[in-house]
């Protein structure tokens, strides 16, 4: 299993992001091997773990750690492909936040999770998923993605009175003084999740460029669309991307992972076993997979991976992969690096 990737819609926001921030981004995109030919081809993507190398090599150059903040500046509801135009097209800022997040699978998939907008004491919700353990490779990224939310509130209604707060799981980061020039509003670190909290009165806001005939011609698309990619994953694959979220720090059980999927346990094993598998088979599958993606993609410490694949400890973890790959996590990391 891949960690994920993303439309390269997301690279051209990082280009105009770093232009905007007065550094020229074309020879960080050359060594990437982006061109303009790719950054306009509707089905290109870019892996996550190369998207986040992407975007560090882009803070490094252009020593502008608040690089993420800049690209939510910079997002268009056109980067945000069908998703964002269908949020354009919407009556209202609650049914935006909802299309943005329902459909961000058809140009973003990420093996730890999805985004969701829900309702919490009248407020509205438009989570991130975690991706700690945080790093100098991926801040950028949820402060790219909440940036974005937050400035197509108000692009979408015209009014800057949106947004109550601005939550981040990270600590307080280094730049923290420029979350200031971006948001207007309370910036909470340190928090239980990444989110845009939305306050009630503003879920009702109208869309500027709202049109109940665009939005439904869009939803009938979009919901064939996304009807396509779930249909491509046999069983298997569809309990391994519920199982992967559930992993961070623990071992999912069959019971989760039923519940996840709207399932008894028993229909869940049924399923699997008239596909040939088990579920400890699948779990185990995931669980290989993933570390031989963080072993060789990420910046992560092996604690870390450990952690994040649910693991009592590195050395079990260790084990592990020694017995899935034949050599070390480390010696792996460091052969398929000097490559």
């Amino acid at each position: 299993m891949k960690l994920g990737d993303i439309s390269v819609s997301y690279v051209e926001i990082l280009r105009k992001a770093m232009l905007a921030l007065e550094s020229n981004p074309q020879l960080i995109l050359q060594q990437f091997g982006l061109n303009e030919i790719t950054l306009a081809s509707p089905d290109a993507r870019i892996s996550i773990p190369r998207f986040m190398r992407l975007g560090f090599a882009s803070i490094q150059y252009s020593q502008k750690p608040w690089l993420g903040l800049e690209m939510g500046l910079q997002t268009q509801a056109t980067n945000l492909g069908v998703a964002g135009l269908m949020a354009l097209s919407s009556s209202n800022l609650k049914r935006a936040c909802k299309s943005i997040c329902h459909y961000e699978l058809l140009s973003s998939y990420n093996a730890r999770g999805q985004s969701a907008f829900y309702m919490s004491e009248g407020y509205g919700i438009a989570q991130f998923y975690s991706i700690s353990p945080y790093n100098s490779f991926n801040l950028f990224v949820v402060d790219s993605v909440l940036s974005g939310w937050y400035n197509l509130a108000r692009w979408l209604t015209g009014r800057n009175d949106c947004i109550e707060a601005m939550c981040f799981e990270f600590d307080e980061p280094e730049y923290s003084q420029a979350y200031s020039k971006y948001f207007d509003c309370e910036v909470r670190f340190s928090q239980p999740y990444n989110a845009v909290i939305i306050k009630p009165e503003a879920l009702g806001y109208s869309v500027v460029h709202g049109c109940a005939s665009t939005y439904e011609l869009l939803k009938r698309q979009a919901d064939a669309d996304l009807e396509k990619v779930r249909m491509g994953l046999n069983f298997s694959e569809k309990v391994a991307r519920v199982i992967t979220p559930l992993l961070n720090g623990s071992t999912p059980s069959l019971d989760q992972v039923a519940e996840q999927l709207n399932m008894a346990p028993w229909t869940v094993r049924r399923k699997l076993v008239d596909e040939g598998g088990t579920f400890q088979q699948v779990l185990n599958d995931t669980r290989r997979d993933l570390a031989v993606s963080y072993v060789k993609d990420t910046a992560f410490t092996l604690g870390e991976i450990a952690y994040l694949l649910g693991f009592g400890s590195p050395t079990a973890f260790q084990r592990a992969f020694k017995r899935w790959t034949g050599v070390a996590p480390g010696s792996y990391r460091h052969d398929t690096n000097t490559d």
